[in-house]
C-alpha cells in the first residue's frame, strides 16, 4: 500500500464526504440531475446519438491508457496549447512551476478528497466554481520516511521536455486534445477505467478496499457517491452494466484488453477494468479477450490478429505513474505507436493515447460540472491516425465518453450511458476527405525489443 493510500484511508470515509465546494456551475447554484445523473447545467454538452463515421476507413480503434498526469504537467509549454508557468495556492501565493521528472519515488493524493481540495471551489455544490488553487492541500508522499521533496510544493510541477519529447513529437505530427477531462471527478484509476469501457461506474467512487473486481467476492466493496456528491453506502466491486466489449460481442466484432498480471499469480490477479464486469469475468471473454502480458499486442499486430477495438494498459514501470521510479513510459507508448504504424493496420486505425487521471498534479483549467460524478481534472490525450490532422490542437471539450463515442460511431453501436451520450466526438481531429498519410516512426530511448525483454513487473500500475 502506498503511503498516500495509507494516509487517506486512515483519515476515514467521513473526511471524504466533507462538503467542500468547487467548479463550473453558473452562479454556484446546485445542479438538477436527471434519472441517469445527467446534469442540466450545461445542456450544450448533452448530445443525442449523432454518428460521425469515417466512411469505413477506420476499422480498428486502439486505446492506450497511461497513468496519472495532468495536461499541464505533461504538456507544459507545448506550442499553442493552454498551459501555465505558475499557479496559486490557497493562501494566494504565486508559485512558479518546477521541473520534476517522471521517475519520482513518491506519489500525490488523487481521489475524491484530493480533487475537492485541489479545486477549492466556491460554489454551493461540491465540485463547482473551481479556483484551482488548492493543490497545496493535497497530500504528497515525499518528505516522509526519509525521502526528500524536489521543491516545497510538489504538485506545482511539470515533466521536463527532455523526458516528454516523444509525446511532443506525436502531438506535433498528429493531434492533441487541449480540453480533455476525466469523466469521473474522483481521480481514481478504478473508476476511470470503468468509464473507458462502460461510460459509467454504477455510482461507484474512489476504489475498492480489496481486489479490483469480481474475484474479491461479496465482501469486496467500493464506496458510492450520491446525487449531492457525498459518499454514502457501498456496493460490490462487480458490475452488471453493458460495456463497449459487450456491444462489440453483440455485433460479432472483436475486442481485446491487453493488461498486466500482478503479484505474480494467476488469472485472478490481472489488472483489468473488465475484472469488475460480471459478464466478462465469469464468461468466455475473460480467457478469450483479456490478454496478458500486454506485450502480446506486438505479436498480434505481426500475425494479423488486431481486434476491432483494443485497450492497452501499461506495467507499473512503464505507466508514467508518480512513484514508479521510472521514466520508460514515453518509450513504451512510442513502441506501440511505431508497431501499429509499421503494420498492415496503419491505414485503418485510430489511436487514442490518454492518461486516466490527473494524479494530483497542478492544472490551471477548471472542469465543468456535467453530472453528479463528473467532470474531473483536465488530462492529456493524443490522437494518432493516418487521417488525423497534422499539428492540430483541438479546443473541443472531450471526456472518456468521447473515445467510446468515436468507436461506437465507426461500428454503428448504440450509446452506453450518460458519458458517451453527452460527450463530443473527437471527429474534429480527423480529415477523412484526404488519403491516408504515410507513417513516420517516432524516436524514443527504448524500442519494442527492449519491452519484449523487460523483466516481469508484477506491481499493479495503480492501486486506487
Amino acid at each position: 500500500m502506498h503511503p498516500i493510500q495509507r494516509a487517506i484511508r486512515s483519515a476515514g470515509a467521513a473526511a471524504v464526504a466533507i462538503a467542500l465546494t468547487a467548479c463550473g456551475s453558473p452562479g454556484g447554484s446546485a445542479p438538477s440531475f436527471g434519472p441517469a445523473g445527467e446534469s442540466q447545467v450545461l445542456p450544450q454538452m448533452m448530445h443525442g446519438i449523432r454518428h460521425h463515421g469515417s466512411s469505413g476507413k477506420i476499422k480498428h480503434v486502439v486505446i492506450i491508457v497511461q497513468e496519472n498526469r495532468s495536461f499541464n504537467d505533461l504538456f507544459y509549454g507545448f506550442p499553442g496549447a493552454t498551459t501555465a508557468t505558475y499557479g496559486y495556492d490557497t493562501h494566494g501565493n504565486k508559485i512558479t512551476l518546477q521541473p520534476v521528472g517522471l521517475e519520482t519515488t513518491w506519489d500525490i493524493e488523487h481521489d475524491s478528497q484530493g480533487f475537492l481540495a485541489a479545486c477549492n471551489g466556491t460554489g454551493s455544490f461540491p465540485g463547482t466554481d473551481c479556483q484551482m488553487n488548492g493543490f497545496d492541500n493535497e497530500y504528497w508522499g515525499c518528505g516522509h520516511y526519509g525521502s526528500k521533496c524536489p521543491n516545497s510544493n510538489p504538485p506545482y510541477s511539470y515533466v521536463p521536455n527532455s523526458e516528454t519529447q516523444p509525446y511532443f513529437a506525436m502531438a506535433k505530427q498528429y493531434a492533441l486534445a487541449d480540453q480533455m477531462f476525466a469523466s469521473n471527478y474522483d481521480a481514481s484509476s478504478f473508476i476511470s477505467h470503468q468509464y473507458i469501457i462502460a461510460a459509467q461506474a454504477a455510482s461507484a467512487v474512489n476504489f475498492p478496499d480489496g481486489s479490483w473486481g469480481c474475484e474479491g467476492g461479496p465482501s469486496d466493496v467500493v464506496p458510492m457517491v450520491t446525487q449531492k456528491r457525498t459518499i454514502s453506502g457501498s456496493e460490490q466491486a462487480c458490475f452488471t452494466d453493458d460495456t463497449l466489449g459487450s456491444e462489440l460481442d453483440n455485433a460479432s466484432l472483436s475486442w481485446a484488453f491487453y493488461t498486466s498480471e500482478v503479484n505474480g499469480r494467476d488469472v485472478g490477479q490481472i489488472w483489468s477494468a473488465y475484472q469488475a464486469n460480471e459478464a466478462v469475468y465469469n464468461g468466455p471473454d475473460w480467457s478469450k479477450d483479456v490478454i496478458w502480458p500486454q506485450t502480446n499486442i506486438f505479436s498480434d499486430l505481426t500475425n494479423g490478429k488486431l481486434r476491432s477495438v483494443s485497450w492497452v494498459t501499461p506495467t507499473w514501470t512503464n505507466s508514467d505513474h508518480a512513484g514508479s521510479g521510472s521514466k520508460t513510459g514515453p518509450s513504451w507508448v512510442t513502441s506501440l505507436v511505431n508497431a501499429i504504424g509499421k503494420s498492415k493496420y496503419w491505414d485503418s486505425t485510430a489511436i487514442f493515447i490518454f492518461w486516466d487521471d490527473y494524479g494530483g498534479w497542478y492544472d490551471p483549467v477548471a472542469p465543468a460540472l456535467v453530472d453528479y460524478d463528473g467532470l474531473g481534472m483536465r488530462i492529456p490525450m493524443i490522437i494518432i491516425s493516418p487521417y488525423a490532422k497534422k499539428g492540430y490542437i483541438s479546443e473541443t471539450p472531450y471526456e472518456h465518453g468521447s473515445i467510446l463515442k468515436f468507436a461506437e460511431d465507426q461500428f454503428g453501436l448504440p450509446r452506453l450511458a450518460a458519458s458517451d451520450t453527452r460527450a463530443n466526438s473527437p471527429a474534429d481531429a480527423f480529415d477523412f476527405s484526404k488519403p491516408p498519410r504515410k507513417f513516420h516512426a517516432i524516436k524514443s530511448q527504448y524500442d519494442k525489443a527492449y519491452f519484449l525483454h523487460q523483466a516481469p513487473d508484477y506491481h499493479a500500475p495503480d492501486d486506487n
